[in-house]
């Protein structure tokens, strides 16, 4: 199979070379929030939400979200072109910055509803769907994908698909760096068991230079993010932003030019206090906003004492800020090179 040629139409610029993965169940707008106060400028993107539940949803519960998560990507899962042309429109209504398909995700459920990462045998269908939500809204779309499914994993396979979406305009790819089985393994066994392929990645950004091209799969650590960005335009952290949240204070000076100081985490947890307050006494259950918080501490004296007095508190009815408060209390502060504030 021979691999098609690059498109020739370049890609408009798009300033973000590090964003989080969308995850489900994780990334909700408290996460968002949350690591907002951690990192003003990488690009954050919702969990996936389907196209039918968009269209018969409470859109305001599905999708609503606050200024401060911005810049912030719409995350959706469908097959149906007209559909999810409406769903970008409504992207668009609600001030998202970009729609995103979902072409990578293997569970049997998305497969049962024709989307996700059984897609990728079927390119022209992405395509139509890629060129229907282009023309109907304003907002750049792009395509989150695998680099194969079962045995249609060549790099052939996927620079077919590649070239097949890109011409029906879509600029903007971010690729999970494993093959996906549609078959015999659980969502999280895919994103582990597969071997990861980075220099498939690499050289679709050769091969594609006018495409944006964008990398996920296993990066831990700022210093494998440079190291990737030597060879793509970006990079994707997905579990490693969840477990390790604070790993991202020093992003917003590294790739992004920012000139502030990161944030301690105590000046982290100070800023989710206001928030927490307003959602509490809006009825919103403590543990809803804390379970993402609880890998704040990762790696520092003190954090099992905070992870535990969030998990023991944050569930009790009326927990509120005091309890944040106290496992902050409770445990050695440090800043953000591992001096002590107290």
């Amino acid at each position: 199979m021979s691999v098609p040629q690059p498109v020739a139409q370049p890609y408009p610029p798009k300033p973000y070379p590090l964003s989080v993965a969308p995850m489900m169940d994780r990334t909700d707008r408290h996460f968002r929030y949350f690591m907002r106060q951690i990192t003003r400028h990488t690009l954050l993107y919702t969990e996936m939400v389907t196209s039918q539940a968009i269209l018969h949803g409470d859109r305001d519960h599905l999708l609503g979200f606050t200024w401060d998560e911005k810049p912030l990507v719409l995350q959706v899962g469908g097959d149906n072109p007209q559909e999810l042309a409406t769903c970008a429109r409504v992207a668009a209504d609600y001030g998202y910055d970009e729609i995103n398909l979902n072409v990578g995700c293997p569970s049997d459920r998305v497969q049962s509803g024709n989307f996700g990462a059984c897609l990728m045998a079927d390119p022209n269908r992405v395509a139509d769907c890629v060129a229907a939500m282009q023309a109907a809204s304003p907002l750049p779309v792009s395509v989150k994908h695998r680099i194969g499914i079962d045995h249609q994993d060549s790099y052939e396979h996927m620079a077919t698909f590649v070239a097949t979406v890109a011409a029906a305009g879509c600029r903007y790819f971010s690729v999970h760096a494993r093959k996906a089985w549609l078959q015999g393994l659980s969502p999280k066994e895919n994103r582990t068991v597969p071997p990861l392929r980075y220099s498939d990645v690499h050289r679709l950004k050769r091969d594609y230079p006018h495409l944006w091209i964008e990398i996920n799969g296993g990066f831990t650590s700022l210093d494998q993010v440079a190291a990737q960005l030597q060879a793509v335009d970006a990079v994707m952290v997905g579990r490693a932003a969840y477990d390790q949240p604070y790993l991202f204070a020093a992003a917003d000076r590294r790739f992004f030019a920012a000139v502030q100081a990161p944030p301690t985490r105590a000046q982290v947890v100070a800023a989710m206090l206001p928030y927490i307050d307003h959602w509490t006494s809006q009825g919103l259950k403590l543990y809803k906003i804390t379970r993402h918080m609880l890998m704040l501490f990762h790696g520092q004296p003190g954090s099992r004492r905070w992870r535990q007095i969030l998990t023991e508190q944050s569930s009790k009815p009326g927990a509120g800020v005091a309890v944040v408060q106290a496992a902050l209390e409770a445990m050695v502060e440090v800043d953000a090179v591992g001096a002590p504030v107290r």
